[in-house]
């Protein structure tokens, strides 16, 4: 994608959306900009298992709870 392209479909958005995309483009800078400028970072455990949690739940926000700790036959520690 073209830098004139991506300007020209960030313009079409309402200022909100804009406001999404500029702190998306935060977010890339601090991830990645970071990363690039202090060598290969490796993901500590808790990152990394913070971050796959993030992932397998998302869009389940608005979900009822089917289940409570109160169901389970066994738990397992």
């Amino acid at each position: 994608m073209q830098l004139e392209e991506l300007i020209q479909r960030v313009s079409r958005l309402p200022p909100d959306r804009q406001e999404e995309v500029m702190d998306f483009i935060a977010f890339l800078e601090h991830r990645y900009g970071q990363c690039r400028n202090q060598g290969q970072e490796d993901w500590t455990n808790h990152e990394f298992q913070t971050m796959s949690l993030d992932q397998a739940m998302r869009g389940q926000e608005g979900e009822p709870d089917l289940y409570t700790e109160a169901d389970l036959k066994e738990r397992w520690q």
